[in-house]
């Protein structure tokens, strides 16, 4: 078995990270997670995550309440999930960043 773990800054600030890590046995994916998290407010705050914890591949977009919206990949396979992940959190980042802090302000606003 090998296993490659990474982070990869997404912007020049260094504010925004792709953080990957995956476990190959065989040229099989056997576990993998990546995410996108983002500097505010002197802290990472996690964003988007897939992974294929509790044996399924699945996405988990976080809330600033702490909540998660869950989508499972049925019938995909781990490398499927993992490389349309990893696209879709590279091009995709400023996005969810975007309504992240948006419902984090919001949030705040209603406190």
């Amino acid at each position: 078995m090998s296993e490659t773990t990474y982070i990869l800054e997404l912007s020049l600030d260094a504010q925004n990270r792709y953080r990957h890590h995956h476990v190959l046995d065989r040229k099989e994916i056997v576990e993998f997670s990546i995410q996108y998290e983002t500097f505010f407010r002197g802290r990472w705050h996690p964003i988007v995550r897939y992974d294929s914890a509790h044996g399924f591949a699945h996405r988990d977009i976080l809330h600033p309440d702490g909540s998660e919206t869950k989508t499972v990949f049925r019938n995909w396979d781990y490398a499927q999930v993992l490389t349309y992940g990893e696209r879709d959190l590279k091009q995709n980042w400023q996005l969810y960043r975007q309504d992240y802090l948006n419902e984090l302000i919001g949030k705040e606003e209603n406190d």
